[in-house]
């Protein structure tokens, strides 16, 4: 009688832990990179993506190449880019050439426009692209060339953020651009906060941002836009590949920045 009862305790308590493994709830997927696509498309719309993929979602909007260096070094399960991938991997690929960067997969959702945002004592609203061009070559170095009578500060993030390397790839075919007298800072956020402050300061920054701070942009004939593409570590698995299907169907209804 004892030896049964044991054994029936033993098989309740068994019974009790295999239910409770199966009804705790999954760890959430991460997602790490892009401030531009996080704060555009996936924070506005995580309790709809969460709801079509299935799955919980930590998404950390930071630069895009930290978001690519989390995902190699396999803290997360994706990044989120805002330049194409062949960009965003020549941008880290002098850290460590060990790493696996054939591996990594993009999967494009969306693309916005970047944006050119000046101080609203500046008067002016409109520029080419090509003397855009010039003053991130630093051969335009006055804003009296373009209708005023400042030097031209260019404010933008230095390093592997979507935004530059979007621009820079646009208009030179490189990482980077060499302003005559730039203001480099670490992340989108802060070039915002420097353009309100520096009258003469010309800032290549994300359209949402500028749009939030209330900032007026300089009109240009042509655009440059930002391509917004989660990215994998090899092909991704059935819940990965959920929440890939279920960014894109709610990204096909939004519009990054408005």
């Amino acid at each position: 009688m004892i030896q049964g009862l044991r054994r029936l305790t033993v098989a309740l308590t068994l019974t009790a832990g295999v239910a409770g493994a199966a009804s705790a709830p999954a760890e959430p997927l991460t997602i790490q990179g892009s401030s531009t696509f996080a704060s555009g498309i996936l924070i506005p719309n995580q309790s709809a993506i969460e709801k079509r993929s299935g799955q919980s979602l930590k998404i950390v909007g930071v630069r895009s190449d930290i978001g690519l260096l989390r995902l190699l070094a396999r803290q997360s399960e994706f990044a989120i880019i805002s330049t194409p991938l062949r960009a965003a991997i020549e941008s880290v690929r002098n850290g460590d050439a060990s790493l696996p960067y054939k591996d990594l997969i993009a999967f494009p959702v969306s693309r916005v426009r970047v944006a050119f945002a000046v101080n609203p004592k500046n008067p002016i609203r409109k520029a080419s692209l090509a003397a855009l061009k010039q003053v991130l070559s630093g051969d335009l170095t006055n804003w009296k060339q373009l209708g005023a009578d400042e030097a031209i500060r260019v404010v933008y993030v230095d390093g592997g953020d979507g935004v530059t390397l979007s621009v820079a790839e646009g208009l030179f075919g490189t990482r980077s651009f060499t302003p005559a007298d730039p203001i480099r800072v670490n992340f989108s956020s802060q070039v915002v906060k420097v353009v309100e402050q520096e009258p003469r300061a010309l800032g290549v920054t994300q359209l949402g941002l500028t749009r939030e701070h209330h900032l007026p942009e300089l009109a240009t004939d042509q655009t440059i836009e930002q391509e917004l593409s989660l990215v994998t570590l090899g092909e991704p698995s059935p819940t990965q590949r959920a929440v890939i299907d279920a960014v894109r169907q709610v990204a096909a209804k939004t519009t990054p920045g408005q």
